[in-house]
């Protein structure tokens, strides 16, 4: 872990998530202090989700009216209970205004398209608009919503399930951009067990293959072996309860002894 005043948890390709100390002021409505260089012009509430923008939101209503489906999936999926605190997004109007909020509030955290950031307990997702800010809220979504009911998250697969999601429901399964690359990395010998996974804990320690990878084992647990999805589930249920959680890699060999080969099987045979 990155420790300055700053402790960054988790980073993808495009964004990354901070925790800082609580910050001074809040809205109105309730949330963390956010100042941005332009007005706040429309807000939304849905589910969790309380969206304030610099611009009209009426172009992202089917987005924003969709996010509370994809809490629904996650909690089915991993048999969470739904969030019981709100989750605060803000949105500005390109990359530029986006920029220049980030750098002044986060300066020593490098600088991505979109930021989750957890301040003393109140999540909030900044972002802007952009051709993919739909990948974005769902990436950075799933990680708030998993942090509102985990009290920690293995940094591999909180990265795997958010790479996962971020992705539109009829695509997940079938059409992630990881599959072509993942084959590859497979053809020629290149493949990470969970144990491997495990030993990235920081986010310099995490490269290109590490979020492959991150990304197929929660393909696999979620599409593969029944077996696999149940010992996911049952860790993440032991974590939820605040029990002490030995290694997912140490549960998963228990259940599934050749689990990375097991793995490199379901993609193989994934197309058929």
């Amino acid at each position: 872990m990155i420790r300055l005043r700053r402790r960054i948890l988790f980073q993808s390709f495009a964004t990354i998530a901070v925790v800082v100390p609580l910050a001074s002021g809040w809205f109105s409505v309730g949330g963390p202090s956010a100042v941005a260089a332009e007005p706040w012009v429309d807000a939304r509430q849905v589910g969790p989700f309380i969206c304030q923008a610099t611009f009209p939101l009426h172009e992202y209503d089917p987005l924003l009216a969709k996010l509370p489906d994809l809490e629904r999936e996650i909690d089915r999926t991993l048999g969470l209970p739904p969030a019981h605190e709100p989750i605060y997004i803000y949105l500005f109007s390109d990359a530029q205004s986006h920029r220049q909020y980030l750098h002044q509030h986060f300066p020593d955290v490098p600088y991505r398209r979109a930021l989750f950031v957890k301040e003393g307990g109140l999540a909030a997702v900044y972002a802007y608009r952009h051709d993919q800010l739909d990948i974005d809220l769902r990436h950075e979504c799933t990680h708030a919503l998993l942090h509102a009911n985990l009290p920690t998250v293995p940094l591999w697969l909180d990265e795997g399930l958010a790479e996962y999601f971020e992705m539109p429901e009829d695509q997940r399964a079938t059409d992630h951009p990881h599959f072509g690359a993942l084959r590859w990395n497979m053809r020629l010998g290149m493949v990470r067990s969970v144990a491997d996974l495990e030993q990235r804990q920081e986010l310099v320690q995490m490269g290109t293959l590490d979020y492959h990878y991150a990304w197929a084992w929660t393909h696999f647990m979620l599409h593969g072996p029944n077996t696999a999805h149940v010992v996911l589930v049952d860790y993440l249920a032991d974590v939820h309860r605040g029990e002490p959680a030995d290694k997912f890699s140490d549960r998963l060999a228990k259940t599934i002894p050749d689990s990375t080969d097991r793995m490199v099987q379901h993609f193989q045979r994934w197309d058929q």
